[in-house]
């Protein structure tokens, strides 16, 4: 599988890179010697493209919408990842790197978790592979994602709540990595983005890049063409957008939108648009993007999605922002409802309130009547239908 953009010492342009601790040296040393080998082996190949299709459900659909286009006066599409087993993009990642992890020699997974749906996914692919499993989740999140710890649970994951901060996706990550330096010998941490050191925002950019090879066959089966006008999809971290961009990096035609959260306005403190208001540093592990005070302190995030609300960003979507290959837009909390409510309406999908922010740029384009739009659907809404009930209905 070709890589578009990472340099080989793991760098997107100036981001990336691992900046960790003494004590994972080893681990992750290890795991950037053999993760692109294991990969690409017979073995790993056969095993998880089988999963993939008989267990995930892959190929999702792509389908066309005709109420969307109707109104936007294009051609809108989208990518069906909600229909994945677990109900989201994630499963994709999990299950390559609990697989990944088991060719390894390792027997305990350890993973952070904002929505609860990279949880779910973990838990899922440990149960299946016969692996133990520890979720760290930031206290604020569990309450408000109770149907996900629920299924975390029932799939035997050990659901630990992160109490530090604003208690949400950036603290249970903290957490991660703390439990990971401790249990290194015998762990591997799955991440559930494309953040953190070398090699893990490359290693699940190639796990969920599955979803950019499906639309471009399916695009042509459908229209003639296999590469769109437009791919949109929301960024947190941005596992599903790097996933639903990468067989178009290269592309002459194919204009690249992510919808960051801008939770209650940008020029607020509640907020977790990273690239639109952040700046430089090191996150996680990576020099990226990141929202921080003039001290270098890590401000805090705000969103009504609890995958987006996340104070740093891939270091892939701060290349392709910073050297304009894609476009980012901030999508406020009610711009996202409003657009969920639209997509209810209209085609009759509940979207997760992280997806919903990608739909919610619609209004801002302007397309001609010939665009092929292509929307990545990340996640259904099942475990966003308390915010449904309150703000929807």
């Amino acid at each position: 599988m070709k890589s578009y953009t990472l340099i080989s010492n793991g760098y997107y342009g100036k981001f990336g890179g691992a900046y960790i601790p003494e004590l994972l040296f080893n681990n992750v040393d290890e795991l950037q010697k053999s993760y692109k080998k294991i990969i690409a082996s017979a073995e790993f190949q056969k095993k998880f493209k089988g999963l993939l299709k008989d267990y995930v459900g892959r190929p999702t659909p792509l389908y066309y919408s005709e109420a969307l286009s109707e109104k936007y006066k294009a051609r809108i599409f989208m990518k069906r990842e909600d229909l994945n087993h677990t109900g989201a993009h994630k499963i994709n990642n999990a299950l390559g790197q609990a697989l990944l992890a088991k060719m390894m020699g390792k027997q305990k997974i350890v993973a952070e978790t904002g929505a609860g749906q990279h949880g779910v996914a973990t838990a899922t692919a440990c149960t299946l592979l016969g692996l133990s499993c520890v979720v760290f989740m930031g206290e604020t999140d569990i309450a408000r994602q109770a149907p996900n710890v629920a299924r975390m649970k029932m799939l035997g994951a050990t659901v630990i709540p992160s109490l530090s901060g604003t208690k949400t996706l950036k603290d249970a990550t903290n957490d991660a990595i703390r439990y990971w330096i401790n249990h290194a010998a015998d762990t591997h941490y799955i991440i559930g983005s494309v953040v953190g050191p070398h090699p893990y925002p490359d290693m699940v950019t190639r796990f969920q890049s599955i979803i950019s090879k499906e639309i471009k066959i399916q695009l042509r089966k459908q229209t003639g063409e296999s590469e769109p006008d437009y791919v949109i999809a929301c960024v947190g971290g941005g596992s599903n957008a790097a996933g639903a961009f990468y067989h178009f990096l290269n592309s002459k035609k194919t204009k690249l939108v992510g919808a960051e959260a801008a939770g209650k306005g940008v020029h607020t403190h509640e907020t977790a648009a990273t690239l639109t208001i952040g700046s430089v540093g090191i996150i996680h592990g990576a020099k990226t993007y990141l929202m921080q005070n003039g001290d270098g302190q890590i401000t805090e995030p705000y969103s009504i999605s609890a995958g987006l609300d996340y104070p740093g960003i891939g270091p892939l979507h701060a290349f392709l922002h910073e050297s304009k290959q894609a476009t980012y837009l901030a999508i406020t909390d009610l711009e996202a409802l409003a657009a969920a409510r639209e997509l209810i309406h209209l085609d009759g999908i509940i979207p997760a309130l992280e997806s919903a922010h990608a739909f919610a740029v619609l209004p801002k384009m302007k397309f001609r009547p010939t665009d092929i739009v292509v929307i990545n659907l990340s996640g259904r809404g099942d475990k966003d239908m308390e915010a449904y009930l309150k703000f929807i209905l």
